[in-house]
C-alpha cells in the first residue's frame, strides 16, 4: 500500500479517537439522541481504520504455496467488513437511538456544551477530511469525483474519504437538531436528527458494500492499464497481433494480465521464448504495478473459439 493510504487512515483515526470521546462525555451530560448518534458514529469510525490497518497488514503478506498470487484481496475482504460494519452498527444503532428518543423523548441538557463539542468535532474531522481529499483527489486523475469513486481500485483511501464526508454531515445535522429542540422546545426533533444520522450512514456503508463487492470478486483494472498493456505488447518484435487479454485487480498496486498472441509463423521456440521475455518486460516498465503476465501463444482463430465456448455463442455457420 502506498504512504498516501496509511496516512489518511492514521489521520482518520487519530480524529476518530478524540472527537468520539468528546462526544461520549457531551452526550453523557446533555442526554442528547443525536449526539449519542455520532458519538457511535466516531467511535464505528475508528474501529473501520483499525480494522482497515489490519487489511493492508494482511494484504502485505508475500505470496506461498496455498495462495500463489499473494494475499493483496485481503484488503477488499476487510473493506468488505467496514461497510457491514458502518450499516449494523453506525446506521443500525444510530436509527433505533432516534426512534427510541422519539418514542420517549426528554430535552437536552446544557445545549451549549453540545455546540462546543461540535465545533471542535467540526474542526478535527475537517482536517482528517482535508487529508483524504488531497490523496483522493489526486488519485482520481482525469475522472470525475463519482466516477472515480466508482471505478476506484483502493477502497482504503475512499472509505476514509466518505466516512469523514458523513462525519461532517453528521454533525451539521446533530446541530440542526439540538438548535431545533431548543428553540421549538422540542425534543422529538433531537430523535429525528439521529434517525437522520443513521440513514446517512446507511447510504454510505451500502455504497461501499456494492463497489468492494466488485473489487472483492473479481474486476479487470482500469482502462489506462489494459491500453498500456496492450500498446506493450504489440510492440514487441515477432508479434503479428493480440488477440486479445484480460486483467485482474488483486489490491490497488497489484494487477495480473493474460494475453492471447498470435506470433510470426516463421518464429521458432527458443524466437518465441524470448519474445515473451521481452512482452513481459515491456508490460512491467509500462504499467509496474503488473505483478505477473501470461502469454498465450494462439491464432486468431483458436482465440475467437475460445471466446465463442466461453460466453456460450453458437460457432458460425
Amino acid at each position: 500500500m502506498s504512504k498516501g493510504s496509511r496516512a489518511v487512515i492514521y489521520a482518520g483515526l487519530a480524529a476518530n479517537v478524540a472527537v468520539a470521546i468528546a462526544k461520549f462525555v457531551a452526550a453523557g451530560i446533555t442526554h442528547s439522541s443525536a449526539m449519542l448518534s455520532e458519538a457511535i458514529h466516531s467511535l464505528v469510525d475508528s474501529l473501520n481504520e483499525v480494522v482497515m490497518l489490519w487489511g493492508m497488514r494482511q494484504a502485505s503478506r508475500p505470496a506461498d504455496a496455498r495462495h500463489p498470487l499473494g494475499h493483496g484481496r485481503e484488503l477488499y475482504f476487510w473493506s468488505f467488513v467496514v461497510s457491514v460494519l458502518i450499516f449494523s452498527l453506525g446506521a443500525g444503532v444510530s436509527v433505533y437511538e432516534g426512534v427510541r428518543h422519539i418514542l420517549d423523548p426528554h430535552p437536552i441538557e446544557s445545549p451549549m456544551i453540545n455546540y462546543g463539542v461540535l465545533a471542535f468535532a467540526a474542526l478535527v474531522e475537517g482536517l482528517s477530511w482535508r487529508v483524504a481529499f488531497r490523496e483522493f483527489r489526486a488519485r482520481k486523475g482525469d475522472l470525475g469525483y463519482f466516477e472515480a469513486a466508482q471505478k476506484t481500485k483502493d477502497p482504503t483511501t475512499l472509505t476514509v474519504f466518505l466516512e469523514d464526508t458523513a462525519a461532517l454531515i453528521g454533525i451539521a445535522l446533530a446541530f440542526a437538531g439540538t438548535l431545533a429542540t431548543q428553540v421549538f422546545d422540542a425534543p422529538v426533533f433531537d430523535g429525528m436528527a439521529s434517525i437522520a444520522i443513521g440513514l446517512l450512514l446507511a447510504v454510505v456503508a451500502i455504497f461501499l458494500a456494492i463497489e468492494t463487492k466488485r473489487l472483492l470478486i473479481g474486476e479487470s483494472a482500469r482502462g489506462h492499464v489494459v491500453a498500456a498493456v496492450r500498446a506493450a505488447a504489440e510492440g514487441s518484435e515477432g508479434v503479428v497481433q493480440v488477440n486479445g487479454l484480460f486483467t485482474i485487480q488483486l489490491s490497488p498496486r497489484q494487477v495480473v494480465v493474460a494475453l492471447s498472441i498470435e506470433f510470426a509463423d516463421s518464429l521458432r521456440t527458443p524466437q518465441i521464448e524470448a519474445a515473451v521475455e521481452d512482452i513481459e518486460a515491456r508490460v512491467r516498465k509500462a504499467k509496474p504495478e503488473v505483478m505477473m503476465v501470461l502469454v498465450k501463444p494462439q491464432t486468431a482463430k483458436a482465440y475467437a473459439d475460445a471466446l465463442r465456448r466461453r460466453e456460450g455463442t453458437p460457432p458460425p455457420a
